[in-house]
Protein backbone atom coordinates (compact mmCIF):
# COMPACT_ATOMS: atom_id res chain seq x y z
CA UNK A 1 0.00 0.00 0.00
CA UNK A 2 1.30 3.32 -0.99
CA UNK A 3 0.14 7.10 0.05
CA UNK A 4 -0.54 9.55 -2.77
CA UNK A 5 2.94 11.18 -2.51
CA UNK A 6 4.48 7.95 -3.52
CA UNK A 7 3.06 7.23 -6.98
CA UNK A 8 2.01 7.94 -10.28
CA UNK A 9 -0.25 6.57 -12.73
CA UNK A 10 0.44 3.72 -14.76
CA UNK A 11 -2.44 4.14 -17.17
CA UNK A 12 -1.36 7.08 -19.17
CA UNK A 13 -4.47 8.42 -20.96
CA UNK A 14 -7.58 7.48 -18.87
CA UNK A 15 -10.02 4.99 -20.08
CA UNK A 16 -14.15 5.10 -19.51
CA UNK A 17 -15.05 1.92 -17.51
CA UNK A 18 -17.95 0.31 -19.49
CA UNK A 19 -19.40 -2.81 -18.22
CA UNK A 20 -19.21 -6.08 -20.42
CA UNK A 21 -22.29 -8.08 -20.92
CA UNK A 22 -23.71 -9.92 -18.24
CA UNK A 23 -22.35 -8.69 -15.35
CA UNK A 24 -23.79 -10.31 -12.69
CA UNK A 25 -26.60 -8.51 -10.60
CA UNK A 26 -24.36 -9.46 -7.22
CA UNK A 27 -20.82 -7.68 -8.90
CA UNK A 28 -23.19 -5.20 -9.47
CA UNK A 29 -24.49 -4.85 -5.80
CA UNK A 30 -20.62 -4.77 -4.85
CA UNK A 31 -19.93 -1.55 -6.83
CA UNK A 32 -21.22 0.75 -4.10
CA UNK A 33 -19.15 -0.98 -1.44
CA UNK A 34 -16.00 -0.85 -3.80
CA UNK A 35 -16.95 3.30 -4.33
CA UNK A 36 -16.90 3.40 -0.28
CA UNK A 37 -13.32 1.67 0.79
CA UNK A 38 -11.70 3.42 -2.00
CA UNK A 39 -13.02 6.92 -0.64
CA UNK A 40 -12.05 5.96 3.06
CA UNK A 41 -8.37 5.21 1.51
CA UNK A 42 -7.94 8.51 -0.26
CA UNK A 43 -9.08 10.37 2.80
CA UNK A 44 -6.49 8.28 4.58
CA UNK A 45 -4.07 9.54 1.71
CA UNK A 46 -3.54 6.04 0.02
CA UNK A 47 -3.38 6.21 -3.78
CA UNK A 48 -2.15 2.89 -4.54
CA UNK A 49 -3.13 -0.78 -3.33
CA UNK A 50 -3.14 -4.51 -4.54
CA UNK A 51 -6.03 -6.78 -4.71
CA UNK A 52 -4.83 -8.30 -1.86
CA UNK A 53 -4.58 -5.32 0.50
CA UNK A 54 -8.28 -4.25 -0.29
CA UNK A 55 -8.92 -7.29 0.40
CA UNK A 56 -8.17 -7.96 3.51
CA UNK A 57 -10.20 -4.36 4.39
CA UNK A 58 -13.07 -5.51 2.65
CA UNK A 59 -13.62 -9.14 4.12
CA UNK A 60 -13.90 -10.93 0.50
CA UNK A 61 -10.70 -12.53 -1.52
CA UNK A 62 -8.43 -11.19 -3.95
CA UNK A 63 -9.66 -13.25 -6.82
CA UNK A 64 -13.22 -11.50 -6.38
CA UNK A 65 -12.26 -8.01 -6.06
CA UNK A 66 -10.69 -9.14 -9.63
CA UNK A 67 -13.06 -11.31 -11.02
CA UNK A 68 -15.58 -8.01 -10.23
CA UNK A 69 -13.38 -5.26 -11.50
CA UNK A 70 -12.60 -7.61 -14.79
CA UNK A 71 -16.54 -7.06 -15.87
CA UNK A 72 -15.85 -3.57 -16.25
CA UNK A 73 -12.29 -3.62 -17.65
CA UNK A 74 -10.23 -4.58 -15.05
CA UNK A 75 -8.00 -1.55 -13.88
CA UNK A 76 -5.40 -3.22 -12.03
CA UNK A 77 -1.75 -3.97 -13.36
CA UNK A 78 0.15 -7.14 -12.62
CA UNK A 79 3.20 -6.31 -9.78
CA UNK A 80 1.18 -2.22 -9.72
CA UNK A 81 -2.17 -2.87 -8.14
CA UNK A 82 -5.17 -0.20 -8.38
CA UNK A 83 -4.92 3.29 -8.75
CA UNK A 84 -7.21 4.31 -5.99
CA UNK A 85 -8.09 7.54 -6.93
CA UNK A 86 -8.73 6.16 -10.60
CA UNK A 87 -10.46 3.37 -9.71
CA UNK A 88 -12.65 5.42 -7.40
CA UNK A 89 -13.69 7.65 -9.97
CA UNK A 90 -14.23 5.08 -12.64
CA UNK A 91 -16.72 3.30 -10.35
CA UNK A 92 -18.29 6.63 -9.59
CA UNK A 93 -19.07 7.03 -13.12
CA UNK A 94 -20.47 3.69 -13.54
CA UNK A 95 -22.62 4.27 -10.39
CA UNK A 96 -23.98 7.72 -11.88
CA UNK A 97 -22.21 9.90 -8.97
CA UNK A 98 -21.31 12.63 -11.48
CA UNK A 99 -24.64 12.27 -13.87
CA UNK A 100 -26.21 15.55 -11.86
CA UNK A 101 -29.80 13.33 -11.47
CA UNK A 102 -32.78 15.25 -9.75
CA UNK A 103 -34.56 13.65 -6.98
CA UNK A 104 -37.69 14.61 -5.05
CA UNK A 105 -39.50 13.16 -1.67
CA UNK A 106 -43.38 11.59 -1.65
CA UNK A 107 -44.11 11.78 2.05
CA UNK A 108 -43.35 13.29 4.61
CA UNK A 109 -43.67 10.87 7.70
CA UNK A 110 -40.77 9.90 10.46
CA UNK A 111 -39.03 8.22 7.60
CA UNK A 112 -40.22 10.41 4.66
CA UNK A 113 -39.14 13.48 7.01
CA UNK A 114 -35.24 11.45 7.84
CA UNK A 115 -34.26 10.52 4.53
CA UNK A 116 -35.29 14.40 3.17
CA UNK A 117 -33.24 15.68 5.93
CA UNK A 118 -30.08 13.03 5.31
CA UNK A 119 -27.22 14.13 3.59
CA UNK A 120 -26.78 10.83 1.82
CA UNK A 121 -28.29 12.01 -1.80
CA UNK A 122 -25.77 14.88 -1.95
CA UNK A 123 -23.17 12.95 -1.07
CA UNK A 124 -24.05 10.87 -4.27
CA UNK A 125 -23.92 13.50 -6.62
CA UNK A 126 -27.72 13.69 -6.69
CA UNK A 127 -29.55 17.05 -5.90
CA UNK A 128 -32.82 17.34 -3.62
CA UNK A 129 -35.25 19.34 -5.36
CA UNK A 130 -38.86 19.10 -3.84
CA UNK A 131 -40.91 17.27 -1.19
CA UNK A 132 -44.99 16.30 -1.82
CA UNK A 133 -46.89 15.81 0.74
CA UNK A 134 -50.68 15.38 1.29
CA UNK A 135 -51.51 16.45 4.74
CA UNK A 136 -52.24 20.41 4.43
CA UNK A 137 -50.76 21.49 7.80
CA UNK A 138 -47.04 20.65 5.80
CA UNK A 139 -47.72 21.82 2.65
CA UNK A 140 -46.27 25.30 2.07
CA UNK A 141 -43.56 24.37 4.79
CA UNK A 142 -39.52 24.04 4.17
CA UNK A 143 -37.60 21.05 5.12
CA UNK A 144 -33.98 20.75 4.70
CA UNK A 145 -34.20 23.64 2.16
CA UNK A 146 -36.86 22.30 0.01
CA UNK A 147 -40.52 23.45 -0.08
CA UNK A 148 -43.04 21.14 0.76
CA UNK A 149 -45.71 21.30 -2.33
CA UNK A 150 -48.99 19.67 -2.38
CA UNK A 151 -48.85 16.23 -4.02
CA UNK A 152 -51.73 17.51 -6.53
CA UNK A 153 -49.24 19.45 -8.23
CA UNK A 154 -46.36 16.42 -8.31
CA UNK A 155 -46.96 15.59 -11.82
CA UNK A 156 -46.16 18.90 -13.37
CA UNK A 157 -43.45 19.95 -11.14
CA UNK A 158 -41.79 16.97 -12.49
CA UNK A 159 -42.72 17.48 -15.83
CA UNK A 160 -41.25 20.67 -15.51
CA UNK A 161 -38.11 20.29 -13.66
CA UNK A 162 -35.55 17.50 -14.26
CA UNK A 163 -36.26 14.89 -11.63
CA UNK A 164 -34.97 11.70 -12.51
CA UNK A 165 -35.15 9.83 -9.01
CA UNK A 166 -38.44 9.74 -6.30
CA UNK A 167 -38.28 8.85 -2.95
CA UNK A 168 -41.05 7.30 -1.82
CA UNK A 169 -42.27 6.92 1.75
CA UNK A 170 -45.58 6.87 1.93
CA UNK A 171 -48.28 4.50 3.63
CA UNK A 172 -48.20 1.31 1.47
CA UNK A 173 -51.87 1.94 0.51
CA UNK A 174 -50.90 4.84 -1.43
CA UNK A 175 -47.91 3.41 -3.08
CA UNK A 176 -48.75 2.18 -6.63
CA UNK A 177 -50.82 5.59 -6.78
CA UNK A 178 -47.81 7.56 -6.36
CA UNK A 179 -45.44 5.76 -8.01
CA UNK A 180 -48.26 5.49 -11.37
CA UNK A 181 -48.07 9.58 -11.36
CA UNK A 182 -44.17 9.29 -11.04
CA UNK A 183 -44.22 7.08 -13.89
CA UNK A 184 -46.30 9.23 -15.67
CA UNK A 185 -44.69 12.50 -15.00
CA UNK A 186 -41.60 10.81 -16.40
CA UNK A 187 -39.57 9.93 -13.52
CA UNK A 188 -36.75 7.43 -14.18
CA UNK A 189 -36.25 5.56 -10.68
CA UNK A 190 -38.65 4.88 -7.71
CA UNK A 191 -36.57 4.32 -4.22
CA UNK A 192 -39.69 2.75 -2.38
CA UNK A 193 -39.72 2.72 0.99
CA UNK A 194 -43.36 1.76 1.32
CA UNK A 195 -43.64 -1.40 3.02
CA UNK A 196 -45.18 -2.93 0.03
CA UNK A 197 -43.63 -4.80 -3.08
CA UNK A 198 -43.55 -2.30 -6.67
CA UNK A 199 -43.32 -4.00 -9.70
CA UNK A 200 -44.93 -1.21 -12.35
CA UNK A 201 -44.46 -2.87 -15.63
CA UNK A 202 -43.66 0.89 -17.25
CA UNK A 203 -40.90 0.70 -19.47
CA UNK A 204 -38.32 3.30 -18.17
CA UNK A 205 -39.43 2.77 -14.85
CA UNK A 206 -36.99 0.88 -12.18
CA UNK A 207 -37.45 0.43 -8.78
CA UNK A 208 -35.72 -0.70 -5.62
CA UNK A 209 -37.71 -1.46 -3.05
CA UNK A 210 -36.02 -1.77 0.09
CA UNK A 211 -37.98 -3.12 3.51
CA UNK A 212 -36.03 -2.18 6.52
CA UNK A 213 -38.24 -5.03 8.06
CA UNK A 214 -36.91 -7.55 5.83
CA UNK A 215 -33.22 -6.94 7.14
CA UNK A 216 -34.37 -6.72 10.50
CA UNK A 217 -35.65 -9.72 10.55
CA UNK A 218 -32.72 -11.15 8.68
CA UNK A 219 -30.33 -10.05 11.98
CA UNK A 220 -32.99 -11.54 14.50
CA UNK A 221 -32.53 -14.51 12.32
CA UNK A 222 -28.97 -14.79 12.38
CA UNK A 223 -28.75 -13.86 16.56
CA UNK A 224 -31.39 -17.11 16.94
CA UNK A 225 -29.53 -19.27 15.15
CA UNK A 226 -26.60 -18.20 17.39
CA UNK A 227 -28.56 -18.63 20.64
CA UNK A 228 -30.20 -21.75 19.28
CA UNK A 229 -26.48 -23.15 18.45
CA UNK A 230 -25.04 -21.96 21.94
CA UNK A 231 -27.70 -24.05 23.61
CA UNK A 232 -27.16 -27.03 21.48
CA UNK A 233 -23.47 -27.23 22.57
CA UNK A 234 -23.89 -26.33 26.05
CA UNK A 235 -26.69 -29.36 26.05
CA UNK A 236 -24.13 -31.80 24.70
CA UNK A 237 -21.73 -30.77 26.97
CA UNK A 238 -23.70 -31.29 29.62
CA UNK A 239 -24.52 -35.13 29.16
Amino acid sequence: MKRIDQVESVYGKRRKAMPKKDVPTAAIKRLPRYHRYLGELLREGVLRISSLELAERMSVTASQIRQDLNCFGGFGQQGYGYHVKELYDEIGGLLGVNAAYGAVFVGLGHLGCSLAESALLERRGIKKLAIFEVTPSLIGKEVAGMKVYDAKDMVPFCQENKVDIAVLAVPKEAALSAAEQLAKAGVRGIWNFSDTELDLHIDGVLIENMHLADALMGLCYAMHTEDELKRLKAGEANE
